[in-house]
């Protein structure tokens, strides 16, 4: 059975709101925050102001001209998740850094299994591992990966991963990945590996959170999609065994728009135990600005 915190309580129950929400800031790594210098002052402001994480975005290559769905011109900057994210661990001292998302199915995944167990490491056990199967056909066709393939892909790299990460003797043979009589070092700093976050609204997606993951996060979603895909992961629970291991999932999500106090109880009502906000503003000053007056608002 999956157990959803928020979700199997009477939403209609009436409840005295003192939130235990906790708060991430996505797009650290991209636009005004490709320059390390403002992430660097970014990621140390939000630690100060008690938020709970930061998030990068992914894309290795964007369609030119850009066209639906590329979510942003193909002149934008997008740092590497990892480099920026252990570059900001060396500044920062108790904040989560979250990769949000990893397209894995673009990887060679015993590379990215050293990449990510080197980046735990780096951290010192405090990072998220967000991913997702990709959804950009031109990025797929520039780096050679089949696109129909993704979803397939995906699903094993998770096992290759954990399979590097957790066995003694790593060997595996699957559909795209075949190996044995090797070792991947040095492992995650945690034991198994950083939490895995999957992200993605299809019913594949879904239904990887449930078997695979220890949370799902949803990206630019209103309260009525939320609740719409809350409702999606609650009948994937009916249908697929959740490993006891992986424990309670968590869900977080990005809203599409600014939040008012009132809407982070809704939130929180509706199941989501994190909000990673998008951050407004193109300066060093105006992006502080917004973290500390939302950390006053709403926090």
């Amino acid at each position: 059975m999956l157990y959803i915190s928020a979700l199997l309580t009477d939403s209609k129950a009436e409840k005295s709101w003192s939130t235990t929400m906790k708060f991430g800031l996505f797009g650290i790594g991209s636009g005004p925050c490709a320059k390390p210098e403002i992430a660097r002052a970014v990621a140390q402001a939000a630690e100060s102001a008690g938020y709970d994480s930061l998030w990068t975005g992914e894309h290795v290559v964007l369609p030119d001209p850009q066209a639906p769905p590329s979510p942003a011109p193909p002149e934008a900057p997008m740092l590497h998740p990892s480099t920026i994210l252990a570059y900001l661990a060396g500044v920062t001292k108790t904040i989560k850094l979250g990769t949000g998302i990893v397209l894995i199915a673009q990887r060679n995944p015993l590379v990215l299994a050293k990449e990510i167990a080197s980046l735990d490491v780096v951290t010192e056990g405090r990072l998220i591992f967000g991913i997702g199967a990709g959804y950009l056909k031109a990025e797929f066709d520039a780096l050679g990966v089949e696109f129909s393939e993704r979803g397939a892909r995906t699903d094993e790299y998770i096992e290759v991963l954990r399979n590097l990460w957790q066995s003694d003797n790593p060997e595996f043979t699957g559909k795209f990945t075949k190996f044995s009589a090797i070792q991947s070092r040095p492992r995650p700093a945690r034991a198994g590996g950083p939490p895995l976050v999957v992200g993605g609204a299809s019913p594949a997606a879904l239904r990887r959170a449930v078997e695979k993951c220890h949370g799902w996060y949803g990206f630019a979603l209103d309260l009525d999609s939320t609740a719409t895909c809350i409702a999606g992961l609650q009948e994937a629970a009916g249908k697929y065994e959740r490993p006891a291991d992986l424990g309670e999932l968590e869900i977080s999500v990005t809203p599409r728009h600014r939040l008012a106090p009132e809407q982070v109880a809704q939130y929180e009502e509706a199941g989501v135990s994190r909000l990673i906000l998008l951050q407004p503003g193109s300066t060093q000053e105006e992006l502080i600005d917004y973290l500390n007056s939302t950390a006053e608002q709403l926090m």
